[in-house]
């Protein structure tokens, strides 16, 4: 077995073992510790987690291709729908000790799970209990920001994102929306859903990297990223 950093994408490793099999991963900022049951490989005293990219969605746009990943060491993030800390927490390792993960959820139960197994051990994220439609609730908590990480399952999950950004996101930070087009409407073609939380975005002053279909990793879901106010 051997580690390798990403051809690309800082802080991102492969893990390639002997058979030729390879796997995303991420150093491990709280060595020794899980978050979500992932496997623990370690390379001189280094310690790394795999990423399964069938249970996160960052982790399938890297599998698909994307062009550009802009996350990296020291960036400040704002994490809208963090659940129990399964992405946010191979966010965390990326960013580091020099960097934040503000995780707003709204479920108390996934905050307890994301509080008790992963914040408690994690200092570079702050956990954020309110509903993301509504920023003004955790202005006090949660300052300005250069990236934000939207992954959120109800309607007009862009003008969620677009909102945040207005408050949060600095001029020419980068964002991610990972688009559910069945959590927004369940009568409309994923296609067509798409194409309109792409055309929000525009209007609200986001330039459009990139938007790449997650499938197989995950079904009717798309991932857009895209640069805020430049």
């Amino acid at each position: 077995m051997r580690v390798e950093a990403h051809e690309r994408f800082q802080g991102i490793y492969w893990v390639i073992f002997e058979n030729g099999t390879r796997f995303l991963a991420t150093e491990n900022l709280t060595p020794g510790r899980k978050v979500y049951g992932e496997q623990l490989v370690s390379q001189g005293s280094r310690e790394y987690r795999l990423w399964d990219p069938y249970r996160s969605k960052l982790g399938a746009l890297i599998m698909k291709g994307v062009k550009r990943l802009p996350l990296k060491a020291g960036d400040r993030v704002l994490y809208l729908g963090a659940a129990s800390g399964t992405t946010a927490s191979h966010v965390s390792d990326i960013v580091g000790q020099g960097g934040r993960v503000y995780c707003v959820e709204f479920s108390p139960r996934s905050m307890r799970d994301l509080v008790n197994n992963v914040c408690q051990y994690r200092p570079n994220m702050i956990p954020v209990l309110e509903d993301a439609r509504f920023p003004e609730k955790y202005r006090s908590l949660v300052g300005i920001v250069n990236v934000i990480y939207c992954d959120i399952a109800q309607p007009e999950q862009a003008r969620v994102l677009a909102d945040n950004a207005d408050m949060f996101l600095k001029k020419g930070g980068e964002s991610f929306l990972a688009v559910k087009a069945r959590s927004i409407d369940v009568a409309k073609k994923p296609n067509e859903v798409f194409k309109a939380e792409v055309e929000v975005l525009r209007e609200r002053g986001f330039k459009i990297h990139e938007c790449l279909s997650l499938e197989p990793y995950d079904r009717d879901h798309m991932m857009v990223v895209a640069r805020y106010g430049a």
